[in-house]
This record gives structure tokens, C-alpha cells and sequence, in this order.
């Protein structure tokens, strides 16, 4: 039963993650990042609902007078 020849396993393995590794850097460097990246500003907008302008109070069960 002959023998499986694996001389060459190394330099299929060093090639292919040598390759692997030039490829991600080759698309990694074609990505432009901004040089300054800013904070967006946001505006807090004011929602006028119509409860807001009403004194309200929630009564729970629990805190009504005993009849």
C-alpha cells in the first residue's frame, strides 16, 4: 500500500495563509476612513401631547379610601 506523500502539505499551508494575508490587506486598504470623524448633532424636538398640560394623577387600588 503506497505511502501518502505529505512533503508538500507545508508549503501548500504557508502559501495559502501567506496568500489569505495579501488579499484581506489588499481590501482593507482599499476602504477610505474619515481622517476626522465628527459627533452628529441631534435636536431634541419638543412633541406637544395633550395630556401634558393637565395635572394628572394615577389612583392605584391600593391607595383609595376603604368603602
Amino acid at each position: 500500500m503506497p505511502q501518502l506523500d505529505t512533503s508538500t502539505w507545508f508549503i501548500n499551508i504557508v502559501s495559502m495563509i501567506l496568500t489569505l494575508f495579501i488579499v484581506f490587506q489588499l481590501k482593507i486598504s482599499k476602504h477610505s476612513y474619515p481622517a476626522h470623524p465628527e459627533a452628529k448633532t441631534t435636536k431634541m424636538t419638543k412633541h406637544s401631547t395633550p395630556w401634558e398640560s393637565k395635572w394628572t394623577k394615577i389612583y392605584s387600588p391600593l391607595s383609595l379610601p376603604q368603602q
